[in-house]
């Protein structure tokens, strides 16, 4: 061991673990399954998993600078889950490399997608929603505007999250009414 080795000069990792485990937890929530009617598939289960992934580094992002590690740190964290996911699935090794850029792409994609919508008013957030969280069906226009609705809600009540809480997974996310 080299005397220099305890400086550590490298860039501090960061533990978002509980963050994604929370992202997770809350992104199974049946009612966007059944009510909201995102596909219950591999699929529909991923962009409910970005969609939440998607507010928390909104709000990293508004955070600054100093919250541009953690932000990093939760998406090594969650493209490293979703490569050892296919792999359980089954997906060979060669393809899995494809199946993880293709996927980074469409979580780029749907930021790109999901702030024009924020940005330009709930009509386009729906359209935004039907042609990526929706891709796979046909849901309601309730169905839709539901979605919409809580997206624009979480991201505003996500304004008084601070960094210290999100890295610590200590943030709620709003529960979707688990009616019709």
């Amino acid at each position: 061991m080299s005397m220099f080795s305890s400086f550590r000069l490298g860039p501090k990792k960061i533990n978002v673990d509980n963050l994604y485990t929370l992202i997770v937890a809350h992104s199974r929530h049946p009612v966007f399954y059944t009510v909201l009617g995102v596909p219950d598939t591999v699929n529909g289960r991923y962009d409910v998993i970005m969609l939440h992934a998607y507010v928390v580094m909104k709000r990293l992002k508004v955070i600054g600078i100093e919250a541009s590690t953690t932000s990093q740190a939760l998406f090594d964290l969650m493209f490293a889950d979703m490569d050892k996911n296919l792999r359980e699935m089954g997906v060979g090794d060669l393809s899995v490399g494809k199946k993880i850029k293709a996927m980074a792409t469409a979580y780029y994609g749907r930021i790109k997608a999901y702030d024009e919508g924020l940005e330009g008013g709930q009509e386009l957030l729906a359209s935004a929603l039907r042609r990526n969280l929706f891709a796979e069906v046909k849901p309601t226009d309730q169905q839709v505007t539901g979605m919409a609705d809580l997206l624009s809600n979480q991201v505003q009540a996500s304004s008084s999250w601070s960094l210290v809480d999100i890295k610590k997974g200590a943030i709620s996310f709003i529960t979707p009414p688990n009616d019709d």
